[in-house]
């Protein structure tokens, strides 16, 4: 018997569901589809898809270009649909940090001063590194999906009971 790989995108997925093995409560688990969430997010909007005590997998809808981000600790992006290039600035001596107190992604208003330091260009399956305090956008050629593994902050957005089912 061959087994044929399918790959999801937003305009072709496969709602899965959870499947319970053994004498567990189906009420201690949920479940959500990455492309289902981004199909009805917002353009750039980071969906707490998975947590794990402060650490977070949020799921993003990449459309038109992000704004900026700086961070006080790595981050990684993974390309799930769509190509893109995610463009780096080091912001040196413009004094521009990421506060101390704060987790997760900040958002900047504009694009920060600083010394260039390059882009990565990445499609489906390619992972990046998003190092800290290193301002970042993410700019998809097309609409495109991807999965940001972060600390939540003020830009995480949790929304459970839209986005899971029991």
């Amino acid at each position: 018997m061959t087994t044929a790989t399918h790959f999801a995108s937003m305009e072709a997925f496969e709602k899965g569901g959870v499947e319970i093995v053994g004498a567990e409560s189906p009420k201690r688990y949920l479940f959500s589809n990455l492309f289902e969430v981004a199909g009805q997010s917002r353009p750039c909007e980071r969906v707490v898809i998975a947590k794990n005590l402060e650490f977070t997998i949020e799921c993003v809808r990449a459309e038109g270009d992000s704004p900026w981000y700086i961070c006080s600790h790595d981050e990684t992006v993974l390309a799930m649909e769509g190509e893109m290039t995610v463009h780096f600035i080091a912001p040196g001596d413009s004094g521009l940090r990421p506060p101390e107190d704060k987790q997760g992604a900040i958002r900047l208003g504009r694009e920060p001063a600083g010394r260039t330091m390059g882009h990565v260009k990445m499609k489906r399956g390619h992972m990046a590194l998003l190092p800290a305090v290193a301002a970042y956008q993410i700019r998809p050629q097309s609409l495109g999906v991807v999965l940001l593994q972060s600390i939540e902050g003020e830009e995480s957005v949790e929304r459970w009971a839209e986005i899971c089912q029991h």
